[in-house]
């Protein structure tokens, strides 16, 4: 799942988001290895492999991925491997390979254009298919999620994951539709959608169409994407090596806010308490991670005009430190 990424709202190719800034943040060496935690379609895994001789371990969860993969690893088969699994396994994926270290972690967040493009996973309203959602293709898909939660369930889940202001007018339209009969595809959920939005809300704003807030929040829910960002996050703090970097894109605001806040406090560049509260009588944790630019990368004029879904992408990037892991709970 690499940065193949978007939303089903944009035009999609198969090129990675942003991959020469991705490139810059990782700066690969020869002898270094390197983890592409959200493999997809190959993309920051074969443009690492081109820039340096370096390893490359792929990971990603949907099988699908995984096979895709056998193409690179016949290309490169002394320096890849694509392994199938969530990138918050990483250190167990890799710890089974002997691999106790990494010099640099890659995650490009949210669904691939791969999965997408297919109307038999279900995640694109764009097509008719099966409610499915699942990127490994097992568990309990978005038709259970939506005939079998309760209203005020739905309405939080829609608002929280998908940041839509008429999530309790969607969850409405939900309920009284599966009443009727069990929503199964993704044509009769979008239909829901469209006839529960106000009049004025229900045409095309530029390129958001109105279901593409609800779509989201159930992929995000289907496939604890918010849950899997932080475990992911912090085995890579654990498994990369002093001085390793970590590169992240993101291409919505509930992600992008977990990066931000997972590197600023790492980085300990939170703010500091208020001159009116008592200081906190135990030290700071160590920072694990030092920024290796402000704020958020963009995708440059050219590329968004090449590739519209990179138009919503961001890079967060940041260095291990030397520092070992000082937090309650962390694995020593």
């Amino acid at each position: 799942m690499t940065g193949e990424r978007g939303t089903a709202t944009e035009e999609r190719t198969h090129a990675p988001v942003m991959v020469d800034a991705v490139l810059a943040a990782l700066a690969p060496h020869d002898g270094e290895a390197f983890v592409d935690g959200t493999f997809g379609g190959g993309g920051y895994a074969s443009a690492l492999l081109k820039a340096a001789d370096c390893r490359v371990w792929g990971v990603d969860r949907d099988p699908d991925a995984v096979s895709r993969g056998a193409e690179l690893v016949r290309e490169h088969p002394d320096r890849a491997r694509v392994l199938e699994g969530r990138f918050s396994e990483m250190e167990s994926l890799l710890a089974g390979r002997g691999v106790d270290g990494i010099d640099g972690v890659a995650l490009d967040l949210g669904v691939s254009s791969f999965q997408l493009d297919d109307p038999a996973r279900g995640f694109s309203f764009q097509a008719d298919g099966p409610l499915d959602m699942r990127m490994e293709r097992e568990g309990r898909d978005a038709a259970a999620v939506v005939n079998e939660e309760d209203e005020a369930t739905l309405r939080k889940l829609i608002s929280t994951y998908g940041e839509e202001r008429h999530a309790g007018r969607i969850a409405r339209g939900i309920v009284a539709g599966r009443a009727a009969s069990p929503i199964r595809t993704t044509r009769e959920l979008t239909d829901i959608v469209v006839r529960a939005m106000p009049d004025g809300s229900r045409r095309r704003r530029g390129d958001i169409h109105p279901a593409t807030r609800t779509f989201q929040a159930l992929r995000i829910h289907v496939n604890d994407e918010i849950g899997e960002l932080r475990k992911g996050l912090a085995a890579a703090e654990r498994l990369l090596n002093p001085r390793g970097r970590l590169a992240v894109v993101s291409f919505h605001s509930l992600e992008d806010r977990e990066v931000k806040r997972f590197l600023r406090a790492r980085a300990g560049s939170l703010p500091g308490p208020s001159r009116h509260l008592p200081r906190p009588s135990e030290r700071p944790a160590p920072a694990t991670f030092e920024l290796l630019f402000r704020g958020a990368r963009r995708a440059a004029a050219a590329e968004t005009a090449a590739n519209p879904r990179a138009r919503s992408a961001r890079l967060r990037a940041a260095r291990r430190t030397r520092a070992p892991i000082d937090r309650p709970g962390a694995p020593t």
